[in-house]
């Protein structure tokens, strides 16, 4: 069960040099993670271009990669925690690196889509590892430091792959995106026997084969069918089909982990108040959040009809108001109110951020209309996204913090897809019930997105507070 965060939380001893170099290699590798999203996705004009590819072609770069990556992380998370954490995020760097260089050297489509595949599972495994690792090295008070810097790294991967995907493809070509990793992803690998923690995984433990292909398949499914939604609708045969898979497949795997003796994910964990409802808050909150992100670009350009360039600047205080945050504030927040409250804090002003941005003036002016519903956005994601995980994690026990952080990575990608899925679908049935289904998403379908997007932040701040009534009763 987790322990009570605050103000009387003992303070941590000074961190050794070895510590840092730790630190700085785990959070590295969600820098590089975070990065390659953002970093790709600027590039995709010229790699269509290049490569001839048909707009499915051109989606399927993109959704190769989340699909291997979302479908992964529970099984990865589970996988380091049996067979050595360390272990894992190596093989996570190697694989990373040949898929990176796969997809760089690609000439072809199915060899591009073939090289993210291969990227999507070696962040499935490099992510939770490292996160895991980070909640073992760093316990206690250090824990909210290191994990603020783990969410300022995955901020400053995205910030810095939107400013540097569109140049580097501009002067070097698109195979640059790809090729900026490898240095990192390389040294990581090497630098893990040197630096991490060599503890071996829990021997003994038979392999829940079956499981991990239900689970695994489960997750897949549904993000697939999530991710058909926007271009084909909810009542789609794809999303249908998707759906209804992943439905089936969930509940083979429920009916797996019942009868095997080393299950892939020990159904009585659930049990735990902070570990259920910890879930819940990863697909809530990520559907919250990550969606925002493709709203707001979408906004900026098809609302306030800014060029792709412009619009990639009027995002970047986004990101530089959330690296600022997760940096300065979220210790100090952690410290002050605990990860319940400070998630719930953010949770709050995400949905005041969604809120000032769905009012939507016709004439609007980016920096009253936009720019400040911008920073309460960065902020409440800043606050909220690295608490969840915290909470999550405080009612495993440590031997358990890979299907902990497996569990927070595979909850927050679910949530995002279906989030973008959602908010998307409600965005264009808001436009085009005004008569042109052809159209582009108008001003009206915006707004309505904005607003249904506060009102599921908020929905999550209350699943939030649930976990505080508890503590207060339990303290009582």
């Amino acid at each position: 069960m987790s322990a009570p965060a605050g103000p009387a939380t003992a303070p941590a001893a000074a961190p050794t040099v070895h510590h840092r170099a730790a630190l700085a290699l785990l959070v590295s590798a969600q820098f590089v993670v975070m990065l390659d999203t953002s970093i790709v996705n600027v590039a995709l004009p010229s790699i269509q271009a290049d490569l001839a590819l048909s707009a499915t072609g051109l989606t399927w770069v993109v959704n190769a990669y989340v699909l291997a990556f979302g479908g992964l992380l529970l099984l990865a998370g589970r996988t380091a925690d049996l067979l050595g954490r360390r272990r894992v995020f190596v093989a996570g760097a190697v694989v990373f690196t040949v898929g990176t260089l796969a997809a760089g050297t690609a000439a072809g489509s199915a060899a591009l889509v073939l090289g993210r595949v291969v990227q999507g599972i070696g962040a499935a495994a490099l992510s939770p590892a490292a996160m895991s690792l980070l909640l073992v090295t760093f316990p206690g008070a250090a824990r909210a430091r290191a994990m603020s810097m783990w969410g300022a790294a995955s901020t400053a991967g995205g910030a810095t792959g939107v400013v540097a995907g569109g140049l580097l493809a501009e002067h070097l070509g698109w195979s640059s995106v790809f090729f900026v990793t490898v240095p990192i992803t390389a040294l990581a690998a090497v630098a893990a026997s040197r630096l991490l923690d060599p503890a071996p995984g829990r021997s003994g433990r038979r392999w829940d084969g079956l499981g991990a292909a239900a689970i695994t398949g489960g997750v897949v499914a549904l993000v697939h069918a999530a991710l058909a939604v926007p271009q084909h609708g909810w009542r789609s045969p794809t999303a249908a089909v998707g759906m209804g898979a992943a439905g089936a497949l969930l509940v083979v795997f429920v009916a797996i982990e019942r009868r095997v003796r080393d299950p892939l994910v020990p159904l009585a964990v659930f049990r735990s108040r902070p570990v259920s409802t910890g879930a819940v808050l990863a697909v809530l909150g990520g559907a919250a959040r990550a969606s925002t992100f493709v709203l707001v670009a979408l906004y900026l350009q098809q609302g306030l009809h800014l060029a792709p360039g412009a619009a990639g600047l009027a995002m970047l205080p986004t990101s530089l108001a959330g690296l600022a945050v997760s940096l300065s504030l979220l210790p100090r927040v952690l410290r002050a109110l605990g990860p319940e409250r400070s998630l719930v804090t953010g949770l709050v002003v995400l949905a005041a951020g969604h809120l000032w941005l769905a009012r939507t003036p016709t004439a609007a002016l980016y920096a009253v209309d936009v720019l400040p519903g911008l920073l309460l956005v960065a902020t409440g994601v800043a606050l909220s996204f690295t608490p969840t995980t915290m909470v999550l994690a405080g009612g495993l026990p440590k031997e358990q913090a890979g299907l902990a952080s497996g569990l927070s990575g595979a909850g927050t990608q679910v949530g995002a897809a279906l989030g973008t899925a959602a908010f998307t679908a409600v965005a264009a049935g808001a436009t085009f019930a005004a008569g042109d289904d052809a159209a582009p998403i108008g001003i009206d379908g915006f707004a309505a997105a904005f607003a249904s997007a506060a009102c599921v932040a908020l929905v999550t701040a209350a699943v939030g507070l649930s976990l505080l009534g508890r503590r207060s009763r339990a303290s009582d």
